[in-house]
This record gives C-alpha cells, structure tokens and sequence, in this order.
C-alpha cells in the first residue's frame, strides 16, 4: 500500500511543478466556449496577428469554422490568407529551418498551448510585455523573461514604460470609488489603439479561442456526458425494480 501512495505522490510532481509555471503571479481568466463572438474574435485575431510565424497544425480551417457558426465563404474569405482550401490543416507558410535561421529557434505550434501553459499563463503573458532596450526587439516580458518574441499587439494595446505586475486583487477607495491597483501596466512609453480594458478583452478572446483549440471537441463532450447521465438515470429505475423483483421471494 505504501509503494502504491509513494508512486502516486511521485506522479503528481509533475504536476505541481506545470501549476507553478514560472513562478510570477497570473491574472484569472475563465474560458467560456459558449461564446461564439468572442471566439470569433479570438480566432480573428489568431489569424491576423498570430498566423505568420505560429501555425496550428492539428486543426482544420472548415472544423473551425462549423464550431464557431462562421459560414465557410465567410472564413475563406476573410481568415486564410495562404490560399489554402477550407479543408487543410492550418499550416503556415514559413518552414522550421527559416524560422530557426530568423528568431533562433522555431516559433511553436499553438494547438495544444492553452492546455500546456494553462489559460491564466497566456493571458497574463499577452499583457506582460514592457519597454527593454537592451532585447534585441526593444520589450521584454515578465512572465517570460528574455522572450524571443516580439510584442506583436504593440499597435493595439501600446508598450508598457514598466515592469507590470500581475495576481493581485483590486482595491477601490472607498470615497471616491477610484481604482487603486498595481496591477497590470500603469504607465506606457507608446500608445496603442486600445485602451487598457479593451485591450484585456482581447486579449480574452484570442486565450478564449486558443482554449477552444487545444480540445475542440470538449462541448460535445460535455452534451454527450449530459445525455448519458440522463439516460443512466432513466435505466436506474427499471434496474432497481428489476433487482426488487428478482430478490422478493428470498428476502
């Protein structure tokens, strides 16, 4: 019995080692797969801003599209620019070797991201980009130090002058009613098209979508389980009158 509690705690190492990700504080975000216009815009801005150096290898566009109510005119039209058909897999042009040759390494595949790194991670990562001049891209990021990456939403949010920080609670005054929190940038050396709060919903629906990605087929999953858990539930009466019956005569 103890080798099985020992092996069992060992397992779950791992585990606890993945939670901590990198040991900064995160803000909270809650997928919601139910809804579809933030989903849709997650996946417009995947595709926009996202898809020139990360691909989704092991999604389809026409999968996408049928999950998120987007007609499949619609989606070619406007969200594949490669000229790939409704039916590939979501491939990107640039190959591993260039990618390696131009940022030091292949940038990764993000079907599976949101269930390696965890929803909280990415969101608060979209978020934590700050002005660094000494990186080779002028920002650096404090849930990823020293990232490779270049702050590619730096039109729409801004650069933040500063460090944020991140996973502390909000406080109010409570005369006034101002906000007064550390949390997240407070100071920007460029604007960006966004303010703050809309920029922090984007910033949700692309994590949304990327939710939605790394297990597709996770609302069938939910309605089937739901049909099964009504349907045993059903069975569950005629089984215990069944047992009654076949037991009557010796109890």
């Amino acid at each position: 019995m103890k080798k099985y509690l020992l092996t069992l705690v060992l397992a779950c190492i791992p585990m606890f080692a993945t939670a901590s990700g990198s040991g900064v504080a995160l803000d909270h975000m809650k997928p919601d797969l139910l809804d579809n216009a933030s989903l849709q815009r997650g996946a417009a801005l995947f595709t926009n801003y996202c898809m020139g150096c990360h691909s989704m290898k092991y999604a389809r566009y026409e999968r996408v599209a049928t999950d998120l109510d987007i007609p499949a005119s619609l989606y070619e039209e406007n969200l594949i620019f490669t000229g790939a058909k409704i039916g590939e897999l979501m491939q990107i042009g640039m190959s591993a070797q260039e990618a390696k040759g131009w940022f030091g390494a292949p940038p990764p595949d993000l079907s599976l991201e949101a269930r390696l790194r965890g929803t909280d991670w990415l969101y608060t990562y979209l978020r934590a980009f700050y002005k660094d001049d000494k990186r080779p891209y002028g920002v650096n990021n404090a849930v990823f130090p020293d990232v490779g990456m270049p702050h590619i939403f730096a039109d729409l949010q801004g650069v933040c002058a500063h460090k944020p920080h991140f996973g502390e609670p909000v406080s109010f005054d409570p005369l006034s009613g101002i906000e007064h929190s550390s949390n997240g940038c407070q100071e920007f050396s460029a604007k960006g098209s966004m303010t703050p709060a809309q920029y922090d919903a984007a910033a949700y629906d692309l994590v949304n979508f990327l939710a939605y990605m790394g297990e597709p087929s996770k609302l069938d999953s939910h309605r089937i389980g739901t049909y099964v858990l009504m349907f045993l539930a059903f069975m569950f009466v005629f089984v215990y009158l069944l047992n009654r019956e076949y037991w009557k005569d010796i109890h």
